[in-house]
């Protein structure tokens, strides 16, 4: 597991001094001419998955067309109890009497009250119009069977769609999605990554593309002239051959002639000056040019908040206010097209219920989903709530997660993507509905 950029925690929970970990790519490195010309002139890289794998010749049925699911993963570990608020619960107020948010309407900054039992931190305000008009839907308590509480190990077994990180195989969850379900169209864009790596959910897939804008993804020549000259070389280039390189470039040129027709369309949406913003707009421009996305992932970092968490202003509600306003922009900018669209929200574990000394919190256990979108049944907190005293805690003091994860994903893949083998894509388990979703329209 690559380390992502953790700002204060060594991935284990021992903090440490803010830096930026540095990243490896996830894309296969070839020592090929026709691979190093790719690479030079800007293109980017695409993964590839054999022929010959058994799980490429498992194909369950079409699914339902236009259907676009968005993955958002939140790294480092999002203490979800400040996100969504046990209000009622006492052991949550004694156990953070600095760190708690205040109960609805006790102070000016308090929870945004959801259902009487639990509540938004005021900072994602902008996401309550879309919970209480049925747009949104949360899964409280839920999570993996990982215990370590090590951000690689917990990111690993979830991108990987499993119980714990040892338990399968290497590929991603939503690779084999991808191997198990026939494309609604051949478009070269059906998974796209946004950002500078390509996360381990889509180790294996095909027709994947990681990319940080579409308007950067061409080939960095000034004169159209020479751009048509040398994408004209480049076809001769990797027109021949069956070998993955070849069909690496080819893929590749195919992704460039598609979104060299895609435009920049101006938004509705007012989106933050953030790489989570940049990123969910890149993400709508793709949706509105129906280029074939099928699916999209994007990663917001910073979430390890041992020291210095904050309660209304400081380090989490900032995170919180740039993850509310880009999600509301991009539910704004995309409006009736919504409709095709789910976007789950999710990270690799909470955090401990009780407060540190550096008023922060540590590594737990129990989290919590953000799903919205297309078909939701929004308005409603999905829980089978465990409680918060101690007898009713795991490990060192952590939420116990009673809804694994596994159930939401594979409740989102069946209904809006017509996927009937999840158990496959979740190497063997068998996820349970919610009842999150109606039927795909």
């Amino acid at each position: 597991m690559s380390k992502r950029d953790w700002y204060s925690c060594d991935g284990y929970g021992q903090v440490k001094s803010r830096r930026k970990e540095g990243v490896d790519r996830m894309a296969p490195t070839i020592g090929f001419t026709r691979r190093s010309v790719l690479t030079g002139i800007g293109i980017g890289a695409l993964t590839w998955l054999s022929k010959g794998s058994a799980l490429s010749q498992i194909a369950v049925g079409p699914r339902p067309g236009n259907q676009v699911v968005v993955v958002l993963f939140l790294r480092g570990a999002a203490d979800m109890l400040s996100l969504v608020v046990p209000y009622r619960e006492d052991a949550y107020y004694r156990a953070r009497p600095n760190l708690s948010i205040p109960a609805p309407r006790t102070a000016r900054s308090s929870v945004i009250d959801l259902n009487g039992q639990f509540g938004f931190h005021p900072s994602l305000q902008p996401l309550e119009k879309l919970f209480k008009e049925g747009q949104m839907g949360i899964v409280h308590a839920c999570g993996s069977d990982d215990n370590t509480r090590s951000h690689f190990e917990a990111m690993s077994a979830m991108e990987r769609g499993l119980a714990r990180q040892e338990d399968g195989p290497g590929d991603g969850w939503i690779a084999r999605h991808l191997a198990t379900t026939h494309p609604s169209t051949d478009s070269p864009l059906r998974a796209v990554a946004i950002g500078s790596t390509m996360p381990d959910s889509l180790r294996g897939a095909t027709h994947t593309v990681l990319m940080e804008s579409v308007k950067d993804y061409k080939i960095a020549m000034d004169q159209a002239e020479q751009r048509r000259w040398i994408t004209s070389e480049l076809a001769k280039m990797y027109g021949p051959g069956e070998d993955e390189v070849a069909k690496a470039g080819r893929d590749t040129l195919d992704v460039l002639s598609t979104l060299n027709h895609v435009q920049q369309p101006s938004s509705s949406g007012q989106y933050p000056d953030s790489d989570l913003g940049r990123g969910l707009r890149e993400v709508a421009t793709l949706i509105r040019a129906k280029v074939g996305l099928e699916i999209a992932c994007l990663d917001k970092g910073g979430w390890d908040t041992h020291v210095g968490q904050g309660v209304t202003v400081g380090l989490l509600p900032g995170l919180l206010d740039d993850l509310a306003k880009s999600i509301r922009a991009f539910t704004d900018d995309l409006g009736p097209d919504m409709s095709k669209v789910s976007l789950v929200v999710m990270s690799e574990f909470g955090r401990r219920l009780e407060e540190n000394t550096g008023l922060g919190t540590d590594h737990g256990h129990g989290s919590a989903m953000f799903v919205m979108g297309g078909g939701v049944k929004g308005g409603k907190v999905y829980t089978k709530w465990p409680g918060l005293e101690k007898n009713q805690l795991t490990g060192p003091g952590d939420l116990i997660a009673t809804t694994d994860y596994r159930d939401v994903l594979g409740e989102l893949l069946s209904e809006r993507l017509g996927n009937q083998a999840t158990k496959v894509v979740f190497a063997g388990y068998s996820p349970k509905p919610l009842g999150l979703f109606g039927a795909s329209t």
